[in-house]
Formats: C-alpha cells, sequence, structure tokens
C-alpha cells in the first residue's frame, strides 16, 4: 500500500502553498503528488508538481558545499564540510569589513528564498512585502538587492500604493459574479496559484463574456465565448486611456467617484481627450470600433473585473501603463462593486508580528542614494540591483567587492549577461546559495546546498488562514533549508541572536499578537488555522475600511484615489497615467525598425520554473530545444518552418534557436524564452540565453524595471550544417 501524507507542495517557492497529498515510494522517497481539496489552495496542481519527484531527486541537486579550486568560470570545485564553508565565508566577510568597509558586501535574493519562513524573517523593515534579505543588515552592508528589482514590483507594489495605497495581494477580481473579464498581459493558464484559470473556465461556462488582450492567443482565449483582441507590446497603457477616453466622452464614467473620490480627475478627463479610438487603434492595431464598444461595455457591465500579472511591467512606462488600467476601473465605477474588482476586508487577515524586521543601516550608505526613490521608498530601503554591475565594475559610487547569490540566477534572468559576467569576474569574493549549479555559480568561491521546501518544517500564509508546513522528507544529501543557512552565517559573524534557528521558534514569534498561538496552530485540523470570515461590504472607502484610521477613503496622502499621485509628483515624475512609446518601438525608433522589423517579446516557457527544469531530463525530452514562436505570416515571409534553426538579432546581439510557427502568436511579434545560457539542459539550451539580446540602459524610470518585451529584432533561417572549405574552387573565378 502506498504511504501518503497530507502536506504543502515544496516545488515554487513563490506560490502561496498549495495543499498536496504526497505519495511515496517503498524507499520513503517521494513518488507523486495529488491535490488536497480539503486544505488552502488545494482544488487544483499546475503541470510543474508531475514532475516532483525528478525535481527533488535530480541527479544535478547540490548535495555537498563546494569550494572553487579552478579558475573562475570552469565548474572546478571539492567538496568541503559545512563548518569550513561557514568559516571561509565569515573570515572573507571580515577582512573585506575590514578593509573596505561593510558596505563593500551585497546580498542578492531571487524567488528561491521565497519561501514563507524566510520572508517573515529576513523582510526588509519598512519594506511592503518580501523581496530581498536583511541578513547584512547587522554586518552593516545596506546593499541588499532582490528579485523584486526586475520582477512583480511594478504592479504587486509601486502602481497600486502611489494610487490606492494599497497593494495588489490586499485585492481581488470577483470572477465569480463578473459579467465581463478582461485578461490582460496574462496566461492563467500557467501562473500560480492554478485555481485562478479553474473560476476562469467556470466563469466562460456561466456565460462571462471574455476578452483577452495579449499579443499571443493564449489558453484562455480558447474559452468558450472568449474573444482574443492581439495588441502592439508596450501600448496597453494607450489602450486603458482610449477607454477611459469614451467612458468620459460619453458621460459613463462614476460621476460620484470621480467628483468626490478621486484627486486628478479634471486633468485626467482633459489628457485623455487626444486618446481617441482612431489614434490608438494606429498604436495598438486594435480596431477603433471595438475599442468603443468595449469601452462600453466595461462601463455598463453588470460587474467587469481584470485579471493581470506582470505583462504591462516591462516598457518603458511600466507602472503608469498599469496605474492607467487602474483609473479606468475607477472612473468606470467598476471599483469595490460585486463582480468588480475589489478590495479585501484588512480585518479578515490574520496579522502577522513584524516586530522581528531588520532596519537597513542607511539608504544613502547604499549605492542607491538618490536613485529609483519610489522604490526605495516602498522597498524598505533597497538599492535597486540594477546598479550593481557599475558598482562592481567602475566602483559608482564605491566599488562592491563580495556579494551572495541566493535562490537566483542573474547571469540567465537579468539583461546584457555579457556586464553581469564581467562583474562577477571582478568580484573578490562570491558565494552562490541554490538547489542546483547556476552560470553564476561558475564563479563563485563557495557554493552551498539548499533544499526543497518538501525538506523543512515551516508555514505557509494565506491572508484570512496559516498553515503549519510539515517535513515530508529529510533533505537530500548534506543540502539546508535556506532560512536555517543564513541563521547559522549570522552565528558566525556574531549576530545570530538576531535571527531564529528553529522554524517552531520563529513561527511563534511572527504568531505573537495574531490572536493565535504556535500551540493552537499545530492542534488545529490539517494544521490550518483560519480566520473567521466578514459579510461583504462594498464601496469600503464610504466606510473607512480601507484606512488605519478608520476614517473614510484610501489610504493616500490625500485620502483619495489618486490619478494624479501625490508620491510620484512629489519624487520628481508624473502625477498622471500618462503614455509613452518605449525607447525602442515602430513608432519611436523607425530607423531601427527598418532594419528590425519584428517586436520581441521574452519570458517563461510554461510549465517552466525558469533555468530549473533544464535538469529534469522528461522535460528536456519533450523539449530539447528552445523556441521562437513566430506567426505563419513572419514565418514564411523568411521561408521558415518549425524545427528550423534560425538567429534571432537585436542591435545588441544575436542567439540561435529553433523555430515554431503557431497561429497563436500576432503578426509582426516573436515571443523566445528564458532559461537558457546555464549548464544545464540540452546543448542548444545551454547556447541560448535570449538575454544576450536585452540590455541595461532600457528600463521604467519609476521602477527601474528592464525592458523585456518591446524590442526589435529581426529572425533569419540558419543552415543546420557548415562545411569545412578544404580547397577553394578556382573555376568560381572574381564571382567567387
Amino acid at each position: 500500500m502506498t504511504q501518503t501524507k497530507h502536506g504543502i507542495c515544496g516545488l515554487c517557492f513563490h506560490s502561496p502553498g498549495c495543499g498536496v497529498i504526497v505519495h511515496f515510494d517503498d524507499e520513503g522517497k517521494i513518488d507523486h503528488l495529488e491535490p488536497d481539496p480539503d486544505v488552502p489552495m488545494g482544488e487544483v496542481l499546475c503541470p510543474i508538481s508531475k514532475s516532483a519527484r525528478d525535481i527533488v531527486y535530480s541527479d544535478k541537486r547540490l548535495s555537498t558545499p563546494l569550494r572553487r579550486t579552478g579558475p573562475k568560470g570552469t565548474y572546478e570545485f571539492e567538496p568541503i564540510t559545512w563548518d569550513e564553508a561557514y568559516d571561509e565565508i565569515a573570515a572573507k566577510l571580515n577582512e573585506l569589513k575590514d578593509k573596505h568597509g561593510p558596505e563593500s558586501v551585497g546580498f542578492y535574493a531571487g524567488t528561491g528564498t521565497y519561501e514563507r519562513s524566510f520572508k517573515d524573517a529576513y523582510q526588509l523593515k519598512g519594506s511592503e512585502i518580501y523581496l530581498a534579505s536583511s541578513v547584512l543588515f547587522p554586518f552593516g552592508s545596506p546593499n541588499t538587492f532582490g528579485v523584486g528589482a526586475p520582477c512583480y514590483t511594478s504592479l504587486g507594489v509601486l502602481a497600486p500604493k502611489v494610487t490606492m495605497g494599497c497593494l495588489h495581494i490586499d485585492m481581488y477580481s470577483d470572477l465569480d459574479n463578473a459579467d465581463l473579464i478582461l485578461v490582460w498581459g496574462t496566461d492563467p493558464s500557467t501562473s500560480t496559484p492554478p485555481a485562478a484559470f479553474s473560476k476562469l473556465e467556470r466563469a466562460a461556462e456561466e456565460g462571462a463574456e471574455i476578452v483577452v488582450i495579449d499579443p499571443r492567443r493564449t489558453k484562455s482565449a480558447d474559452l468558450p465565448g472568449a474573444e482574443w483582441l492581439p495588441i502592439r507590446p508596450g501600448t496597453d497603457g494607450a489602450l486603458a486611456l482610449a477607454l477611459a477616453h469614451v467612458i468620459i466622452r460619453d458621460d459613463l464614467h462614476d460621476v460620484e467617484f470621480t467628483e468626490n473620490w478621486c484627486q486628478g480627475f479634471e486633468e485626467f478627463a482633459e489628457y485623455v481627450k487626444d486618446f481617441t479610438p482612431e489614434y490608438v487603434s494606429e498604436l495598438t492595431g486594435i480596431d477603433a470600433d471595438r475599442i468603443e464598444e468595449l469601452a462600453e461595455s466595461i462601463a455598463e457591465a453588470d460587474g467587469a473585473t481584470y485579471v493581470m500579472y506582470t505583462g504591462l511591467e516591462y516598457t518603458k512606462s511600466g507602472v503608469q501603463n498599469i496605474r492607467a488600467v487602474m483609473a479606468l476601473w475607477a472612473v468606470a465605477g467598476q471599483l469595490d462593486v460585486e463582480g468588480g474588482r475589489n478590495f479585501l476586508h484588512h480585518d479578515a487577515f490574520i496579522s502577522l508580528n513584524k516586530s522581528i524586521l531588520k532596519e537597513s543601516p542607511g539608504m544613502d550608505k547604499s549605492i542607491g542614494k538618490g536613485k529609483f526613490p519610489v522604490y526605495a521608498k516602498y522597498c524598505g530601503g533597497e538599492p535597486h540591483a540594477i546598479l550593481l554591475p557599475k558598482a562592481i565594475i567602475d566602483g559608482a559610487p564605491y566599488k562592491i567587492r563580495g556579494l551572495f547569490i541566493q535562490g537566483a540566477s542573474i547571469l540567465t534572468a537579468w539583461p546584457d549577461p555579457k556586464v553581469w559576467q564581467k562583474a562577477m569576474e571582478e568580484l573578490d569574493f562570491l558565494v552562490c546559495i541554490d538547489l542546483q549549479m547556476t552560470k553564476d555559480a561558475a564563479f563563485a568561491d563557495i557554493v552551498l546546498p539548499a533544499s526543497t521546501a518538501f525538506e523543512q518544517e515551516s508555514y505557509c500564509y494565506y491572508g484570512n488562514a496559516i498553515r503549519y508546513r510539515e517535513k515530508m522528507i529529510e533533505p537530500v544529501g548534506e543540502a539546508k533549508p535556506n532560512h536555517q543557512i543564513l541563521a547559522e552565517l549570522a552565528e558566525r559573524l556574531g549576530y545570530g541572536d538576531l535571527y531564529a534557528k528553529d522554524p517552531k521558534t520563529l513561527l511563534g514569534s511572527v504568531l505573537e499578537g495574531s490572536g493565535y498561538s504556535l500551540d493552537d496552530l499545530l492542534s488545529a485540523e490539517n494544521y490550518v488555522i483560519k480566520k473567521p470570515g466578514k459579510p461583504m461590504e462594498y464601496k469600503k472607502w464610504e466606510k473607512g475600511l480601507l484606512r488605519k484610521d478608520g476614517k473614510p477613503g484610501f489610504e493616500t496622502p490625500s485620502g483619495k484615489f489618486e490619478i494624479k499621485s501625490t508620491v510620484l509628483e512629489k519624487h520628481g515624475y508624473d502625477g498622471l497615467p500618462k503614455y509613452e512609446e518605449s525607447f525602442e518601438t515602430p513608432v519611436s525608433d523607425p530607423d531601427r525598425f527598418k532594419k528590425f522589423p519584428l517586436i520581441l517579446g521574452t519570458g517563461p516557457f510554461k510549465p517552466d520554473m525558469k533555468s530549473c527544469f533544464r535538469a529534469i531530463p522528461r522535460f528536456m525530452k519533450k523539449f530539447p530545444s528552445p523556441a521562437i514562436q513566430i506567426s505563419p505570416a513572419d514565418a514564411a515571409e523568411r521561408r521558415l518552418e518549425t524545427g528550423d534553426l534560425a538567429t534571432l538579432k537585436t542591435a545588441r546581439g544575436s542567439v540561435v534557436m529553433r523555430v515554431f510557427v503557431t497561429d497563436k502568436i500576432m503578426e509582426g511579434f516573436v515571443y523566445a524564452p528564458v532559461g537558457g545560457g546555464g549548464p544545464l539542459g540540452t546543448e542548444e539550451w545551454q547556447a541560448a540565453n535570449v538575454n544576450m539580446l536585452t540590455d541595461l540602459e532600457q528600463f521604467d524610470p519609476i521602477s527601474g524595471f528592464p525592458v523585456y518585451k518591446t524590442l526589435l529584432c529581426q529572425i533569419k533561417r540558419k543552415r543546420d550544417k557548415r562545411h569545412k572549405i578544404e580547397v577553394p574552387d578556382p573555376t568560381l573565378g572574381c564571382v567567387g
């Protein structure tokens, strides 16, 4: 009989903690997972869960600490003990501190650190969400960085905070009751948590109108009655402004809300006059009449909402694009109504203790002083990671000499890997902490093996509920949980008392003041505590349910919904959600467009965990090559067919990938996968780092986010074979 345990999925740390039933084989190893519908987030599992066994027991897993023995970049290491690793790290850090000051050491945390206990222990004090680790704050260094610098923060933090005073996770889309749902720049069928797509499927079956705004025809567009509106990448903000233009022009807007609860509505109404459907049709490629109809549908729907993730972030006006959509929903009267885009009850949340968080030694002491001030304001004084290469290479404003990279692969995730590689070669000391070897680890002095969340005791937080995470298996080899690694490192650096080492001790401190104790949690059914729900109330700003002081309004400087943002203006940005063409588009750079007549978008290849799946034989057998998605018309023009080798080129460089011709992508646009360029996977994956085509000079000035989605490119067929020229043929003459 197969042994089972009820637990929490331990694969993608950035998921909310999907409930699973873990099946074990006769040797006690994880065999497979199935959903556990009796616990939070257990209704359905994502496709990645099918590879649990392959990921946990991969022969590519790091299983012991390693010390570099060969030149940087060679992957030549020898095994050492944890004590030896900690001793060497502590000695080198203290040496750098004595010679160059504590700020000469930095720390970069990726999604591999997004396990809940780690986030609650190492979140920066004053940061709205976990983005980076505080472990070097007591050491004296303010230079901590995180994956929030190129991902999620625009949508999750900056845009909603400067507009409504809340976070993205403080809101939800009422898919159960909406008559109209816009799926905008995201693919819920491949996102986490997977339950969102199930709700979308049910809404479609019940007759909801679904409109998918995306340059790719995702699975959502194949739902019953759904419509696909292909849009030129980067022009989403213009579309939102055109929709607002129609709603305001035709007096379909919520007059009571815009007059009494909005800051900047009059200026916004004046600004959007120029964004006529005809003008925006030329920008976006969407028919002007369809823009008119969609605007009317949003305003008049008996509940309209949207599903949106990070697709709007990666362009010059990413934050403002997202704010334009938020402003559209507000003026259309679809904010906090049945079937709309709604606020969660704050008092329905279980309140966690934040007093244990550590404060930065000072943003002014960091390499980010005076740079990206809105990002720093909401991220606990975190300097932006886009500044790291210049600090390491050029010493601007001073030199970073030591760096930790934990749960991240900078060289395959960030633009311009050549610059980042030069930076890593310049470092005096580099430590990488991960499940497996990364490209970054080739340049590390010490590599430490991290465990999956199946191999640790912890907990997951769901807002109105919390669940204890029971350890499913012992760690593979000598791997340790990320939280434990940093706690033990802090001990060697002389401040171990500041970070709890025992998971239950940490959980007990996190629960202080919540109204629940550790004993309550451990004695609860399925280890789940859930706060009783409250009856739904709409238009919460009228009832003082959005502000900490209990007064009506929003948690913004003006107390209103700020279409014109006080915070943005204070820091030198435009307060209105103004649209700008990105740096490199057919409109802003027509000369470059003649040479590079296609628009390039990059992103994950789903189902995927970025570079992690390159170590999984089953995945590599199914997807042995990175594939460029291209429309039939664009492929035919270039004599390309599915399976052909092709060179994908921008003004910055080129990569070779296979071609995948599909009618599920708009004409004029190609999509290429991230995750290549590391040491794992097939030779074709290892050779294809799509970020060779991107650069660090194009970014949103508010968020600092690199431009990944609106670059100009060209694609040409590449011969499968090159023949050696042995003897030139003299008969060719001058023609040859």
